[in-house]
């Protein structure tokens, strides 16, 4: 299994296949501009000029990329990975997409003779880099047994949730508390500046007790810097949290604190702040408050 086909080399894509280049991997990249494939091959990869071609002697396949009809995109039809993938390859899903296109896809990729399991992953960019990313993965124990050697040189934290499609529902739950937590720090921090107190002790020892979490630690200081450069887009939030409401709406539960927030995204995304970090929940949290 040392051959690896990475498709979508984008903000998180990119780093993940270096890391592999980096593990020992033989590891030829896809991407649909250029520049980042280029990037892989001065990494020590090899950039590929089809998804046909960057799949042929795989014996694994990554698929990074934002959405579900783009992971349908890249695996169905000619030029797809079912189509040119050989018999026995597995493919390691880490995009995040719906939980029912998911198994579909599962289903799909099996009747092509490929192992599948959906393992999307947590950490954002920085996490990308680093190689220590949580990964959430749904499929087979046999598939999960040959997934987890390639996961460990991406992620840190690699668990089997379950079926084909779990890793994705999982995946979910953790945008519904992300997107939770930026908006409660965004609004103590909103909070804190109003009164004027040191805002970085403040955090600072926020980060000690009880509130202390993972996005305060990431998240804070790009707030108090207003430094919304993406580590995670709010557009691609924005996808989740739609993916979130509408999984809980299909098993008629409610997600009352979810709901809210993913208003809030949806409207940053609206007014063009799409490309910006998730963090940039603060600039809307500000301005409701009449503050900069």
């Amino acid at each position: 299994m040392s051959n690896v086909a990475v498709i979508g080399l984008g903000i998180m894509g990119l780093p993940m296949a270096k890391n592999l280049v980096a593990a020992g991997y033989t590891v030829a990249g896809y991407n649909r501009s250029q520049g980042p494939i280029d990037a892989l091959a001065a990494a020590g990869g090899r950039g590929a000029t089809s998804i046909a071609d960057a799949v042929a002697d795989a014996d694994v396949i990554i698929t990074m990329v934002p959405d579900s009809p783009d992971v349908a995109g890249v695996v169905r039809g000619e030029d797809g990975v079912f189509a040119n993938a050989k018999a026995g390859a597995l493919w390691i899903d880490n995009s995040s997409i719906r939980p029912d296109v998911a198994k579909e896809l599962a289903d799909e990729a099996v009747a092509a003779g490929l192992g599948v399991v959906d393992a999307p992953v947590s950490g954002g960019e920085q996490g990308a880099i680093d190689a220590v990313l949580s990964i959430m993965v749904g499929g087979t124990a046999e598939d999960f047994a040959k997934a987890e050697p390639v996961l460990n040189a991406i992620g840190k934290t690699i668990v089997h949730v379950g079926p084909a499609g779990a890793g994705q529902t999982v995946k979910a739950a953790n945008q519904l508390i992300v997107a939770v937590n930026i908006q409660a720090l965004a609004e103590a921090v909103v909070f804190l500046e109003a009164y004027g107190v040191d805002t970085d002790a403040a955090l600072t020892v926020l980060g000690g007790g009880l509130a202390g979490s993972k996005v305060l630690d990431q998240k804070g200081q790009k707030m108090l810097n207003r430094d919304f450069g993406p580590g995670f887009r709010l557009a691609l939030h924005n996808k989740d949290l739609g993916i979130v409401t509408a999984a809980a709406r299909q098993v008629g539960i409610t997600v009352p604190l979810g709901s809210a927030v993913a208003q809030l995204v949806t409207s940053l995304v609206a007014r063009g702040d799409g490309g910006l970090d998730h963090s940039g929940l603060f600039k809307l949290t500000a301005e409701l408050s009449g503050r900069d």
